[in-house]
Parts: C-alpha cells; structure tokens; sequence
C-alpha cells in the first residue's frame, strides 16, 4: 500500500467509558431495557438491528453502522436488505411492516425537522400493536442517544474487516 492507499484513523476526542463510568453504564442499562422491550413483544431481531442501522445512518455514527450492518446479518438479514436500508423509501426489498418501522425511526431520529407527524405515528400503529410502538420507541431514542455520544465523542471505532 502506498501512502495514500493507507487508512486513515480517526482520533478519539473524549474517552467516555473512562471519563463518565457512571453514565456509561446507565447508557447500557438503558440499551438493555430497550432490548427487553423489544423482546417482550417479539419484535423481529432482524428489524431491531436495521433500525438500529438507519437511525446510525441518518446521525452519521461510524460505529454505530459497522455494528448494527453486522449485527443485522448475524440475526439473519441478508447483505442486500442491509445495503438497501440508506433507500429504503426507493426499494422493494421491505415489507409493510419494516417500511413503517423505518418511517417511524427516520422521523423520530430527525425530530426537530420532522415533529414526527400523526401520519408517522399512525402508519406505525397500523401495523405494529401499542406495545411494539412503545418498545420501537425505546429503541430508536436509545440508539439516537448512543449515536450522540458515539458521534461527539468518537469514543469507539469500527474495525476494519480483514480482507
């Protein structure tokens, strides 16, 4: 590799785990109870995970979208859907009820912006039950805090595949 084939690696600014141990571990709580959440109501683990991508994509956390791409294919997605989720909106590749779940997650992630409409909300409920609405809900706030920090911080990387 030649100098300017070479990877480039990018600083961390604040160690968050070191300087925040106690928050770090109330973020982790959080993400389980969110993660219980979504269990108790038996929402596709698939679905989580390319939610959980989206909501990355949109905030512009590394990180976050090398860990939830993989985590989306360990749970059975395939490389396709996951590639497809940054157009979602343009692709076939999803259902009804996936389509509602990354509507829902977008406009709750871009809040400020969007205020996310009734019609956002009532796409949601009509096919997923108040109690997936709730857990989808956890969720999505959860992985927009951790965008946050992962983002301000740059406290964790991703790693590069080996080749």
């Amino acid at each position: 590799m030649t100098t300017t084939d070479t990877f480039i690696s990018i600083p961390v600014r604040i160690d968050f785990d070191s300087v925040t141990p106690g928050y770090s571990r109330a973020m982790s709580a959080l993400d389980e109870a969110a993660t219980a959440e979504l269990d108790r109501v038996g929402f596709d683990a698939r679905l989580r995970e390319l939610i959980r991508l989206r909501a990355s994509q949109l905030n512009g956390c590394a990180y976050c979208v090398d860990q939830h791409s993989k985590s989306a294919v360990a749970a059975g997605d395939t490389h396709q859907r996951v590639h497809a989720v940054a157009v979602w909106q343009e692709s076939g590749f999803f259902t009804a009820r996936e389509r509602a779940a990354l509507a829902f997650t977008e406009s709750v992630t871009l809040l400020a912006d969007t205020h996310v409409p009734d019609e956002v909300v009532a796409e949601a409920r009509a096919v997923f039950s108040d109690d997936e609405v709730g857990a989808l809900l956890s969720a999505v706030v959860t992985i927009n805090a951790w965008n946050a920090i992962a983002v301000t911080t740059r406290a964790w990387r991703p790693r590069r595949d080996r080749d």
